[in-house]
């Protein structure tokens, strides 16, 4: 059994997870609206991963015994100057996550909660990935992007990004 506090934490963060996927489709619409669809892909598979994210958790409440409780998602952003805006946002946003993340195994720890370390685990190693992305994706904006040429070569590169859900939520399906 989980214990209230853990529960509790997992289930805010199962909200987190779906907000950072309602976040990245909203990033992905603003991409869309003007004609960078290769970063509107990129952001709709980021949209994607983020509620894998939330089913892992989700999963995981269940099989540990644990009630799921899914809590309201507020409204992402909708509005951006431009994709240097949405890249910086990014990092900013991942960034929380970890600290999130990072907040929910302190309390497992504490608390002694092993099986909910192992299954944080996963999520620690991914907030590497995660954030290691959204820094190259802003440095080689920050690098190239005022480059029309460049931009145009970012956003092929972007574009040829496919789905691959992970492993760990396959398997507890």
């Amino acid at each position: 059994m989980l214990s209230e506090k853990i529960e509790k934490l997992i289930n805010e963060q199962i909200r987190n997870e779906l907000f950072s996927g309602y976040l990245y489709l909203s990033m992905s619409a603003y991409l869309s609206s003007i004609n960078l669809n290769g970063y509107a892909n990129w952001f709709r598979i980021q949209a994607q991963e983020e509620r894998d994210h939330a089913m892992i958790m989700y999963n995981y409440v269940l099989r540990a015994g644990g009630r799921v409780e899914l809590l309201a998602i507020e409204q992402p952003k909708t509005d951006f100057s431009d994709l240097g805006e949405v890249l910086k946002d990014t990092l900013e946003h991942e960034k929380k996550v970890t600290a999130m993340i990072y907040n929910i195994m302190d309390v497992a720890n504490a608390e002694k909660d092993y099986k909910t370390i192992q299954m944080l685990n996963w999520f620690v190693d991914e907030q590497v990935e995660e954030e290691e992305n959204a820094t190259e994706n802003l440095e080689k904006y920050n690098m190239l992007g005022q480059d029309k040429k460049a931009l145009y070569l970012l956003d092929k590169e972007m574009g040829a990004r496919v789905y691959t859900p992970p492993a760990i939520l396959t398997a507890a399906e």
